[in-house]
This record gives C-alpha cells, sequence and structure tokens, in this order.
C-alpha cells in the first residue's frame, strides 16, 4: 500500500496538492455541490406544485391559495440557492481556473447547461405568475413532463463534470 505509515487524512492532502487542488479550491468546490443540489431540489419540487395546481378544481380555493403559498415561498427559496451555486461556480471557474485552456470543451457544455437551468428557473417564475392570475392552459400532464427537465439539466450537468466528454 503506498500510502502505509501515513494517515489518511495526511494521504487525502497529498492526493488533492498532487492534482492541483488546494484547501480552500475544495471548500469552494464542496458548498458548491451543496448549494446547486439544494438548488436543483427547488426546480424538482416547484413543478410538482404546478401539477397539483393544474389539479385543483375550481370551486377548491383555499386549497388552490394555499399551493400559490407554497410556490411562492419555494420561487423565493430557490432563488436564494441558486445564487450561491452560481457565485461559487463563478468563482471555481474564473477563480480556480477549472475548466479554462484548452481540451476543456466540457465546460462549454456545462456552460450551457447552467444558462438553461437559469432559463427553466426564470420560466418557472413567470409561470407561477400565470397560475396566480389563472391564466394556466396546460393540463396536469403537461407538468408532469415540464417536471422532468431539470433531471435531464442535472443529469448533463453531472456527465459533463465527471465524464468531461471533450
Amino acid at each position: 500500500m503506498p500510502w502505509a505509515g501515513c494517515d489518511k487524512a495526511r494521504s487525502e492532502s497529498a492526493l488533492a496538492g498532487a492534482a492541483g487542488y488546494t484547501s480552500p479550491m475544495l471548500w469552494v468546490k464542496s458548498l458548491h455541490i451543496v448549494f446547486v443540489a439544494s438548488w436543483f431540489a427547488g426546480l424538482f419540487y416547484l413543478p410538482r406544485i404546478f401539477v397539483n395546481l393544474a389539479m385543483v378544481p375550481p370551486e377548491s380555493v383555499a386549497e388552490r391559495e394555499r399551493l400559490i403559498l407554497m410556490a411562492r415561498k419555494l420561487l423565493r427559496f430557490t432563488t436564494l440557492l441558486a445564487v450561491p451555486a452560481l457565485v461559487f461556480g463563478l468563482w471555481l471557474w474564473l477563480g480556480y481556473g477549472i475548466g479554462r485552456g484548452p481540451g476543456n470543451g466540457w465546460m462549454h457544455a456545462k456552460l450551457a447547461v447552467v444558462v438553461l437551468a437559469i432559463g427553466y428557473h426564470h420560466a418557472c417564475g413567470r409561470i407561477l405568475a400565470k397560475f396566480i392570475a389563472q391564466r394556466n392552459t396546460r393540463s396536469h400532464v403537461w407538468w408532469r413532463w415540464f417536471n422532468e427537465v431539470p433531471v435531464l439539466l442535472l443529469l448533463a450537468a453531472v456527465v459533463l463534470v465527471v465524464v468531461k466528454p471533450f
């Protein structure tokens, strides 16, 4: 075993240093991952509320108002989570140079996925405004399909970052 005689923390630190990673960068990366996961949790659930709103009968005013309140709070909280996710990601990219330089085409694709995720987030806000104004024209089935978009975005982002296919 190559690390015989060394404690585990020192071994992991040596591996991180050998890869060009620094301890502060690993903290930034960890926070980025946590905030991205939290942001996407909101993006997974908000369209689920749209599904429920689309199914509310017109006479169920209290149910509709409760779901609208939940959606408003979730959108606000999800937006607050998106900001540090994006800031830490930019810090990794611009501050530490992750994904910069030749041979990092995966980063261009990931940035496109991030732009799509921001667009999806913005679209959710506009959709919520339509539900509030009672101008939804789509069925709960359509919203179920819409709900799958962030799953595909997260899948694409993770594959690009981990596999780095190009």
